[in-house]
């Protein structure tokens, strides 16, 4: 459940650096890819991106959301920090 995923991010935090720029458009695309090759049906992917910062390539995000808005996957994006996350709704 939803504590896993906390427990699992707390975890990460002790092992990743976060940086930027926030560029989402390439592990969107990335798992997009992954998912076009499911053409049976058999596999769904979920894409939980956690950021601590605002998008820098939005452009690019959306047109490669819009890519795969037919492929089965869904893309959650969760803001965490201080940053300005209002008006970056995709």
């Amino acid at each position: 459940g939803i504590q896993g995923v906390l427990d699992a991010y707390h975890r990460s935090l002790r092992r990743v650096q976060l940086y930027g720029p926030t560029n989402f458009a390439p592990v969107v695309n990335h798992v997009a890819r992954s998912a076009a090759e499911v053409l049976d049906g058999s596999q769904y992917f979920v894409l939980l991106i956690i950021t601590d910062g605002v998008i820098s390539d939005m452009a690019q995000t959306k047109e490669a959301i819009v890519n795969a808005a037919k492929l089965p996957m869904s893309i959650i994006i969760v803001g965490v920090g201080q940053a300005e996350f209002d008006g970056k709704v995709v």
